[in-house]
């Protein structure tokens, strides 16, 4: 198939053409009327002359199609013509669509070539009727004849003429053009209004979900905080309830207690972090507390606090509980059983806490062997956990194994949180 074929072999591609064909069909009317009715006063119909209305007729099809290609044939068409030395003819006035079509709808390139060729043209034509005569001129301007007393068109009019047939339609197609670049940019400014309507929406929707999966991920951590925490001393407790004497019931007694206890709390901290609420009471308060808690349950708890405890922001006084909360958890699940656990808080320049516990020579695999090892555990929990809920508040965390000459190998775990947060790192 060819490319011509393939332009016009569609009924779509043959309605788009229907009106430059038929302006250029129209345009060779005119062309052939003008010989056939003995306007030009010519004895025969000469070929040149056939050539010209063709040339035109083609050239006034193309104008808006291919608008360069038309402004070639134009010029194509007069240059042969001045060749040949043929008379002006009226359908030289079709290069009026040629002007228009090329600035309303050819390129950059086109429109300046378009716009040289206006006083080209024209300067063009002058010479042209001083060579070859004034021919359909003289019979348009008849009026103007009498002005001269050789009965030509002068200089001057044929100018004129040529700027109105040349330049106004090219004006004119470049006000069309302007007009229809103005409706493009209105249109287009409206659709990048549209899209960066959408965009926000689609930034708002995207914030609303990252922020829903925070507070997601928020209610998971501390809820693994409170259910981690409860099962450790739950599960302790039930431990040690085996090596009682079966004849000591006071003390299986209290021990069921204190299970029992340990789950009540589980569940009403579970119930008030779902809640959306995270209410711990003071700094002090609260982890004095946690630690009474597991004291009360009958864990070997060595308590120590330095300096002068202070009230600290709800953010930092979160931050701290539940970070104390999970080093006491990993302590009673990882550490050995029987064994004391030692608890630091230091108040001087920043709250420093600190849990120590004894553990086996043989790691548990649970527990880093160093602070730069990975960890097994989900990301989020455990020690990754800690640390996050540290940096969020500008502090940080220390996970180290220590050989202590007195107890042998120890586990400590120390966080720093600061009194005034700076920066939010979370």
């Amino acid at each position: 198939m060819t490319a011509s074929s393939s332009v016009f072999g569609t009924p779509e591609a043959r309605r788009e053409w229907w009106p430059d064909a038929t302006l250029g069909g129209a345009v060779a009317f005119v062309g052939f009327a003008e010989q056939t009715s003995g306007f030009q006063f010519l004895g025969e119909v000469t070929l040149d002359a056939w050539v010209v209305i063709l040339g035109f007729s083609l050239a006034a099809g193309l104008s808006r199609r291919v608008p360069g290609a038309a402004l070639a044939v134009v010029w194509a068409t007069c240059i042969l013509q001045v060749l040949t030395g043929s008379r002006l003819m009226i359908i030289e006035l079709a290069v009026a669509f040629v002007a228009f079509g090329t600035a309303r709808y050819g390129s950059p390139l086109v429109v300046w070539l378009s716009g040289l060729s206006i006083p080209i043209g024209t300067v063009a034509a002058l010479i042209v009727v001083r060579e070859v005569g004034s021919g359909f001129l003289a019979r348009l301007y008849n009026p103007v004849r009498t002005i001269y007393t050789d009965g030509s068109v002068g200089p001057a009019t044929m100018a004129m003429f040529g700027l109105a047939v040349l330049a106004v339609p090219w004006l004119l197609g470049l006000l069309v053009r302007s007009r229809a670049q103005t409706e493009v940019s209105r249109a287009d400014r409206d659709v990048a209004e549209m899209l960066r309507e959408e965009a926000e929406a689609g930034r708002a929707q995207a914030q609303e979900i990252a922020d829903l999966r925070a507070e997601q991920a928020r209610l998971a951590h501390d809820v693994h905080d409170v259910v981690g925490h409860s099962l450790a001393v739950i599960l302790a407790q039930a431990e040690s309830a085996q090596f009682l004497p079966e004849d000591d019931t006071d003390r299986i007694r209290q021990t069921l207690q204190n299970v029992a206890v340990s789950a009540r709390q589980s569940l009403q901290d579970v119930r008030t972090v779902l809640s959306g609420g995270d209410e711990l009471g003071t700094t002090t308060a609260g982890l004095d507390g946690l630690v009474d808690s597991l004291w009360i349950a009958g864990n070997d708890l060595r308590s120590s606090v330095v300096g002068e405890p202070r009230p600290l922001p709800p953010e930092l006084d979160v931050v701290a509980y539940r970070v104390l909360q999970e080093m006491l958890t990993n302590a009673l699940k990882h550490g050995r059983r029987g064994e004391p656990v030692w608890i630091e808080r230091h108040w001087e320049g920043e709250l420093r806490i600190e849990v120590r516990n004894l553990v086996d020579d043989s790691s548990d695999p649970d527990w880093p062997v160093d602070p730069a090892a990975p960890e097994p555990t989900a990301p989020g929990s455990g020690i990754a956990g800690m640390r996050r809920r540290v940096e969020s508040v500008g502090g940080h965390l220390d996970v180290r194994r220590r050989h202590d000459d007195q107890h042998g190998m120890t586990f400590t775990t120390t966080a720093w949180v600061p009194f005034r947060t700076t920066a939010s790192r979370a």
